[in-house]
């Protein structure tokens, strides 16, 4: 049986989610790992089973993050995270403290900045080799909502 246009256009084939709630990376270690996102990040973290640790900044979605050892896989620059700062001045000193705190904390590839789409940032890779984006988007929240909220309220483009 496939699924039609219109099929699709009434719903969803299951019951509607009630949120987006979490992801999931890996790390070699979790102690190591932690440190990064704590003190580099400066993520919330909670050790919430044997081999995990939950993450998370300013909501509810969280980053599920498992200790795989060396079984850890690389992801590409697409499959990154990206963390909002306050300012362009911030994204600069964020971009400094990566190469100055880069041995200690396992920091690599961090990128120039770059300046488009309304989005003022760079890349790096974690000790695990996952992606990070700092980057400041401009005005912020304006009257309560959000630049991603914008989106979902302006709808898809034509």
């Amino acid at each position: 049986m496939t699924t039609s246009q219109s099929d699709i256009a009434q719903g969803p084939v299951l019951n509607q989610p009630v949120m987006l709630s979490h992801g999931t990376i890996s790390c070699r270690n979790l102690e190591a790992s932690r440190r990064f996102y704590e003190e580099f990040l400066g993520l919330d973290c909670v050790h919430h089973t044997g081999r995990g640790l939950l993450l998370r900044k300013g909501g509810y979605l969280v980053i599920v993050c498992l200790e795989v050892g060396e079984h850890v896989k690389p992801v590409d620059r697409q499959h990154h995270w990206g963390l909002d700062l306050e300012s362009r001045e911030a994204v600069d000193r964020a971009l400094k403290l990566a190469h100055d705190l880069a041995d200690k904390y396992g920091i690599h590839q961090i990128s120039r900045i770059t300046d488009h789409h309304d989005s003022y940032s760079f890349y790096f890779r974690d000790l695990d080799a996952n992606y990070w984006e700092f980057q400041y988007v401009g005005g912020g929240q304006d009257n309560g909502e959000g630049r991603y909220d914008k989106f979902f309220s302006r709808g898809d483009i034509d």
